[in-house]
């Protein structure tokens, strides 16, 4: 994967910028999918949103982790998301390490 190297363009008197995002997960593009989320991104943040996946397909932590990545090609500072959990609505804002640095595990700090 190539690191982005701006979220805008600009093409004649207009800024192009990404503010939205559709993820799929599918090994090449133009197959059949077994999850999607969309993102929202405000300034240095990102929200996770509708996450879905094929019944019995859970939201794992490597799909998150793939996610973690995609924020840090943003160079964003934070994503937040929500889940069910006991049938409860919990949100999670996860903070985004600078990725110039070099880290042997990833760690991450849940707020509620």
């Amino acid at each position: 994967m190539q690191p982005m190297t701006s979220r805008y363009t600009q093409i004649g008197d207009w800024i192009f910028e990404v503010k939205m995002v559709r993820a799929l997960r599918v090994r090449n593009y133009g197959e059949a999918y077994t999850g999607s989320a969309n993102m929202t991104i405000n300034g240095d943040s990102a929200y996770i949103d509708t996450q879905m996946t094929r019944e019995g397909d859970n939201f794992s932590r490597v799909d998150f982790l793939a996610f973690y990545k995609f924020c840090q090609m943003l160079e964003l500072k934070q994503t937040c998301y929500d889940k069910m959990k006991n049938g409860q609505r919990v949100s999670k804002t996860i903070d985004i390490v600078d990725n110039s640095a070099s880290h042997s595990h990833l760690k991450v700090a849940y707020s509620k």
